[in-house]
């Protein structure tokens, strides 16, 4: 049977998630993480079916694809059909074909696994590798230290709290407390937590969310921000251990967060927090 392309609709979100969570393992290439739908909840249940987009042969799924933002798509690939000519050759048809609702005309962006085939196709056709990326990883077999400051699990009466600090920590964010609840309604959020830190005088100054994949699996960091009032003070290193902490409390095997290398101060905090840099990945990108 022929690879097919779907939108899955709300009523498909778990089976993609499923397959997401499924496809994390220690090793793996840098790789969409079902955090990463579970953070996208926050616009929404049905905004959220609207941007992903599967792949499929013999009803099972091969490849699942987020559109996060105009012009991107960040894709993975079950680990054992990377290396697939039929489903590389879809993928490839399917993200520069505008008609085919993946991508849009013009600049695009392809987020992919490293090794994955549908790269030295897009290679081929002309696609280019864009600004690079630093993966980075900690282990949680260990336990992990104590971050030296006050940290809160937000619950629903927290929210507002929160989405202040991610304001505050992230230019131009318009995170509310009703995109919390959104996003707290997700199916991958079952299994996330956001934390606070707070300084010595009970200000909020930092703050993340975590997503485990399930016990004995990578866990991610998305997204981590210190309040920019609250910089240069330790606070992105201590809300970094205390998401590992939680991580590994979920059953998480390890760590995983991913920030462009050119912001250096971000790969510093989360180094000083015990992770480990990892090979730089880089998205591929074709001009307008």
């Amino acid at each position: 049977m022929a690879i097919g392309l779907y939108k899955p609709g709300v009523d498909g979100l778990s089976e993609a998630v499923g397959a997401l969570r499924e496809w994390q393992y220690d090793g793996a290439p840098m790789q969409l993480h079902p955090g990463d739908l579970g953070w996208f909840w926050r616009a929404g249940a049905e905004a959220t079916a609207a941007a992903v987009r599967t792949w499929s042969r013999d009803g099972e799924t091969l490849a699942v694809g987020l559109l996060d933002g105009p012009g991107l798509l960040r894709l993975t690939i079950a680990p054992d059909a990377r290396r697939d000519e039929e489903l590389a050759r879809r993928l490839a048809e399917d993200v520069t074909s505008p008609e085919r609702a993946v991508l849009p005309r013009g600049r695009a962006n392809i987020e992919a696994p490293v090794g994955a085939l549908v790269h030295d196709l897009l290679f081929e056709a002309g696609w280019q590798a864009d600004e690079p990326w630093t993966p980075l990883r900690r282990d949680l077999t260990e336990p992990v230290d104590d971050p030296h400051a006050r940290i809160e699990v937000v619950g629903p009466e927290q929210a507002h709290v929160f989405a202040a600090v991610h304001r505050g920590a992230f230019d131009g964010s318009r995170f509310t407390d009703e995109r919390w609840h959104a996003m707290a309604t997700g199916l991958p959020y079952a299994d996330a937590r956001c934390l606070i830190a707070y300084d010595d005088r009970g200000n909020a100054v930092a703050g993340v969310t975590v997503w485990s994949a399930g016990p004995g699996r990578p866990g991610l960091l998305e997204p981590m921000g210190v309040h920019r009032d609250h910089r240069r003070r330790g606070y992105g290193e201590a809300i970094s251990v205390a998401a590992a902490s939680a991580l590994r409390r979920l059953g998480s095997s390890s760590a995983l967060v991913c920030t462009p290398s050119s912001n250096a101060g971000a790969v510093a905090t989360y180094q000083a927090a015990g992770f480990q840099r990892c090979a730089e990945v880089r998205d591929l990108y074709r001009d307008a």
